[in-house]
């Protein structure tokens, strides 16, 4: 694309100047400097700049040597930035910028534009191969590593009190119908604390499948459970509960699932001290105003004086709850129970072969 020089003229002056075809009567419309151009259309001044420099956009100059933008050249500069945020860089935005100056009012009317958008996905084509790839490698390193801590994790588990086996006489929760009405819904903007040491607005999850597990509360030495906490049924085996979801965790992630989160209502302190305690390789969302039990209304349980939640799990997929857990019994084995429904209900990319579990447990 080759644009001619601007000239330098009195604002008075009509100029004619036609570098690609184009007239501009100058005395008959409003001139806009780069500050009023950058505030229509949101590009900065920088960008501007950067315009101008591959040839892009010509201003003209007054006699104090300020840059004049005319109607036709701040529709170029609006283009041209609608395009970038596509994906066209600015040194293959000429045959854009040339199908506007011919007179068109689109900047892709022209058929060497249509080769510029052919050549820009083909870019962004051969980038999702190579992150897809990349992608396969390190969840493959995440299961091998899985694997081979495995061991180590279930020599420490055996050490901590609060990790015993759970005992066979249990009793199973009933399913009550409290979850009914979640399938479908989109997840609120209710944004959480987590123990990565950041925010979580779970109405902005993204695009793909999230897990969000829900637990009610975990044991510790310095507290004493709820009075009658073990007799209310399935109530008991959070700990054991965060183990199952992190022993499969390199499972979850070969099925499909972008992101793992659980979550409960106790403090965030508690949470982090939680994390470290069962190692944890995924965030735990700290909920303590129990505001999903507004919206979309997740059920919750009273012990004594304390409400928590229930025991559940929310599949997200693309903001929306897909499936719902619940109840959850044991809460030792729930880990399978999703990764069998997710090999029962594959989407692109992760088949059911991907989504078997097998019998091994993965960290």
């Amino acid at each position: 694309m080759t644009v001619g020089k601007a000239p330098e003229f009195r604002e008075s002056e009509i100029v004619d100047l036609s570098p690609r075809g184009w007239v501009y009567g100058w005395c008959m419309e409003k001139l806009l400097r780069s500050g009023e151009v950058a505030a229509e259309t949101g590009v900065s001044v920088k960008a501007l700049r950067g315009y101008e420099d591959h040839g892009l956009v010509v201003p003209m100059r007054g006699e104090n040597g300020y840059r004049l933008y005319g109607r036709h050249q701040v529709n170029v500069v609006t283009q041209v930035h609608r395009l970038n945020a596509l994906g066209i860089p600015l040194r293959d935005m000429a045959a854009f910028v040339d199908c506007l100056n011919a007179g068109s009012v689109h900047a892709d009317a022209c058929p060497s534009t249509l080769t510029e958008y052919r050549r820009a996905i083909e870019r962004i084509d051969a980038t999702i191969t190579a992150l897809t790839q990349q992608r396969t490698l390190l969840v493959g390193n995440l299961s091998t590593a899985s694997r081979r801590m495995l061991g180590q994790m279930e020599e420490t588990d055996a050490a901590n009190p609060n990790l015993a086996p759970l005992s066979g006489d249990l009793v199973a929760p009933n399913d009550d119908g409290a979850t009914d009405h979640l399938p479908g819904m989109l997840m609120p903007s209710i944004v959480l604390p987590s123990t990565d040491n950041d925010d979580v607005d779970l109405g902005d999850l993204g695009e793909g499948r999230v897990l969000i597990y829900v637990f009610p509360m975990t044991g510790s030495p310095e507290q004493d459970m709820p009075e009658g906490w073990d007799a209310i049924p399935g109530a008991r085996g959070c700990s054991p509960h965060n183990c199952d979801m992190r022993n499969h965790y390199a499972d979850l992630v070969q099925a499909g699932v972008r992101r793992v989160f659980g979550l409960s209502s106790q403090p965030g302190s508690y949470q982090q001290a939680l994390v470290g305690a069962l190692r944890l390789p995924y965030p735990l969302l700290t909920d303590e105003e129990l505001s999903l039990a507004a919206d979309p209304g997740l059920p919750t349980l009273t012990a004594g004086d304390l409400t928590v939640y229930r025991r559940l799990a929310l599949l997200i997929r693309d903001g929306r709850i897909e499936h719902v857990f619940y109840p959850v019994f044991p809460p030792d084995q729930h880990a399978g129970v999703v990764l069998d429904w997710l090999a029962n209900h594959p989407v692109d990319g992760f088949s059911e072969q991907s989504a078997g579990h097998g019998t091994q447990n993965h960290y």
